[in-house]
């Protein structure tokens, strides 16, 4: 059997496991490691211990727990809450206003957080009751928070970004910065679509009554508090690693750090809170890390056996397809794979075939980045099977049907395919940034 033909069937085994509801990990190492023993014997069982003392040796993995605690604190301790209450007061008035200030709230704590799940939680458990107590349409609603909370693996500080540049072997700083023009950009479409279709419809985002609108000036100002604490925390987390005060780990203990003394300042930092917070971070790190693990081994198979070599030769020589016309079809297969998978088990199944491709092409890897995480925001609310479309129909009240969570991102899932291609057809929205703060 051909090499190509090896790795094909390593691929395919591999799919095919996971659809029959296996573990990511599991199916991906279990493939890993029966094709190593199979073709180089007992001495293929040193590619595993290989992987795993590379990823040991990673120090910039240390970043995900912190990150991910900085998140979990912040939204544990209610700091999300106070958000919510200033956004809700400030655009009240507004036809939709109360759905602007949640894509708004979304975009702060994608800047917080770094995950799209902890946008979700909030937006479902704080943001949609309000919404729909006051009239909101409900299919509008929950559109507006899956797409919100979307931008949190996009705006930095992206832990998918970060997942990305160890894979890739980019800076991540360049990766973050690159994600902030399409993530603003991104919000700035969700915002207007919001506000024109509310301007057609009326009905759909009610202004608040004048008993809720008609609160002192003195009151609002005092509300703005709110958004000093999360402010304060981006800045200290992301302004002094950009900055080059501090190592992006050092920038991560940082913000995990300023998350803790915030909720202690709000007197908010009970045994509770903390034991939740330990308790999520803990299981969400060691998902990334086992994943990681056996897509690492997986790789080290793969590019053994000159898989990513041969499948270039296949597109690029044999198909004699351009260029533009893979990066296009590679596009395509996240969209389908994120039907069934998330984000994280999405780039490193495809990393060591798709990014190396990406590098033979001439393309620019931090692009590419941007690309990838868009299309992973694409693929997580694409029905029948969208990542996000699930996570929405759990948190929901009850009167949200799945068919109102399938009809709800239909316009939003537009938009971003939309922002996608203007990424596509104009990188230097997403490379500006990083060129002028870094140059070349």
């Amino acid at each position: 059997m051909s090499y190509e033909m090896i790795a094909l069937l390593m691929f395919a085994s591999m799919m095919l496991m996971m659809m029959t509801g296996q573990r990511v990990f599991a199916a991906i190492g279990f493939v890993a490691v029966v094709a190593a023993l199979s073709m180089w014997g007992t001495g293929g069982s040193e590619m595993g211990f290989s992987a795993a003392m590379k990823l040991m040796k990673w120090y910039p993995l240390l970043t995900l727990p912190l990150f991910i605690y900085m998140g979990f604190m912040l939204s544990e301790s209610g700091i999300a809450n106070d958000l919510y209450d200033m956004f809700h007061v400030w655009f009240g008035s507004l036809r939709g206003g109360l759905a602007i200030g949640t894509i708004i709230l979304m975009v702060v704590v994608s800047a917080m957080n770094g995950l799209s799940v902890a946008g979700m939680a909030i937006g479902a458990t704080i943001a949609m009751p309000e919404l729909l107590r006051r009239g909101y349409d409900k299919i509008m609603v929950t559109g507006v928070i899956q797409a919100g909370s979307s931008l949190g693996i996009l705006v930095p500080p992206s832990v998918v970004l970060v997942l990305y540049g160890m894979i890739a072997r980019q800076p991540v700083s360049q990766l973050w910065m690159a994600g902030v023009f399409p993530g603003l950009i991104m919000a700035s479409m969700f915002v207007i679509y919001v506000v024109i279709r509310c301007r057609i419809q009326p009905e759909l985002g009610p202004v608040l009554d004048s008993e809720e609108r008609d609160i002192p000036l003195s009151k609002k100002l005092s509300l703005l508090k709110a958004g000093i604490l999360p402010l304060l925390i981006f800045f200290l987390m992301t302004g002094l690693f950009l900055m080059g005060i501090t190592s992006l780990v050092e920038s991560s203990a940082v913000g995990a750090v300023a998350a803790t003394v915030a909720a202690l300042i709000k007197r908010r930092l009970t045994r509770q809170v903390m034991e939740d917070t330990l308790r999520k971070t803990l299981g969400i790190s060691c998902m990334f890390m086992w994943i990681i693990l056996a897509a690492m081994c997986f790789g080290s198979v793969f590019d053994g056996l000159g898989a990513v070599r041969a499948i270039k030769s296949l597109f690029l020589e044999q198909l004699g397809l351009s260029p533009w016309e893979v990066l296009i079809l590679m596009q395509l297969s996240f969209i389908i794979m994120g039907t069934f998978l998330d984000d994280t088990a999405m780039l490193v199944i495809v990393a060591p075939l798709y990014i190396p491709l990406v590098a033979a092409m001439n393309f620019n890897l931090i692009w590419y980045g941007v690309l990838y995480t868009i299309t992973c925001q694409i693929a997580y609310m694409t029905p029948p099977f969208g990542y996000n479309l699930f996570l929405m129909k759990a948190m929901a009240p009850a009167q949200v049907e799945l068919k109102d969570i399938y009809q709800s991102v239909t316009p939003f899932v537009a938009i971003m395919i939309l922002a996608l291609m203007l990424i596509m057809v104009f990188p230097q929205l997403a490379l500006w940034l990083p060129t002028q703060y870094y140059g070349g």
